[in-house]
């Protein structure tokens, strides 16, 4: 019998990469789980290897979600138990970046979140329990250089992440944010040299992230580190925010091709 025997989740962005990670690790846990993806063989792909049920479709917009959810709750024969928000996009560039670009960003890495609170909570509230997982990525404690658009939304995240736990906490709803750096997947391969200079060096698996998230649900805590060095960067980043500053316009100008 694994930790979590006949929970009921939601991966959302499980077709690859953490999300897929995340569905086999909490399937071989015990768990009944439906995996999302925009990629209908990917989702296909990974439910038929764990056993669990492909929910294939939009897990962003308002009514993707309610869909999603809708859809999820009738595979699982049964309410959801824990909602892994997983999906994401690494938006590059900055204020130059498109209008589209900058509202993908922003109803992908934010309102995501929150149209699944929406439709779960009212549940959740009246059974007494549930839990919320959002992969935030670090750049939502910290930033990442040369992506405006993913570092403000994943601040973004994090703040609704927060939210949702000092508001429920005390009526059983638990939540987690998930903040790795560097993870070796499809998205990391797009993040150019940026991703080279501030991500490759220390990327690790999903495997791992999916270990750190059993781990921190485990645990109950709120904020769940895969690479535990950026409590320091963040404990730093509080304290000393010109310091840091200073230290990440460094790796900038190492970018720029000027002096380091």
């Amino acid at each position: 019998m694994g930790a979590h025997q006949d929970t009921r989740i939601v991966v959302t962005g499980a077709g690859r990469g953490i999300g897929a990670a995340l569905a086999r690790r909490f399937a071989a846990e015990g768990a009944r789980v439906v995996v999302n993806d925009l990629d209908a063989d990917a989702a296909k792909s990974v439910a038929e290897e764990i056993g669990g049920a492909a929910v294939p479709g939009d897990a962003a917009g308002e009514r993707g979600v309610a869909e999603l959810i809708r859809q999820a709750r009738t595979a699982l024969d049964g309410p959801i138990d824990i909602y892994c928000a997983n999906a994401g996009v690494p938006t590059g560039g900055g204020p130059e970046a498109s209008e589209e670009d900058w509202a993908q960003a922003w109803d992908v890495n934010v309102m995501s979140h929150v149209r699944a609170a929406r439709a779960l909570l009212p549940e959740w509230l009246d059974r007494g329990k549930g839990r919320f997982v959002a992969t935030v990525s670090a750049a939502g404690l910290l930033t990442m250089i040369g992506a405006a658009p993913y570092s403000v939304t994943k601040h973004g995240a994090l703040a609704f992440a927060e939210w949702l736990s000092l508001t429920y906490r005390h009526r059983g709803v638990g939540v987690h944010a998930v903040c790795p750096q560097g993870v070796r997947t499809n998205m990391l391969d797009s993040t150019g040299a940026e991703g080279e200079l501030v991500l490759t060096p220390t990327a690790i698996e999903p495997e791992q992230v999916a270990d750190a998230v059993l781990a921190g649900i485990a645990d109950e805590r709120f904020l769940i580190l895969p690479h535990p060095e950026v409590a320091e960067y963040y404990a730093n980043r509080a304290t000393n925010p010109d310091r840091w500053l200073g230290g990440m316009n460094k790796l900038q100008r190492r970018l720029d091709g000027g002096q380091a």
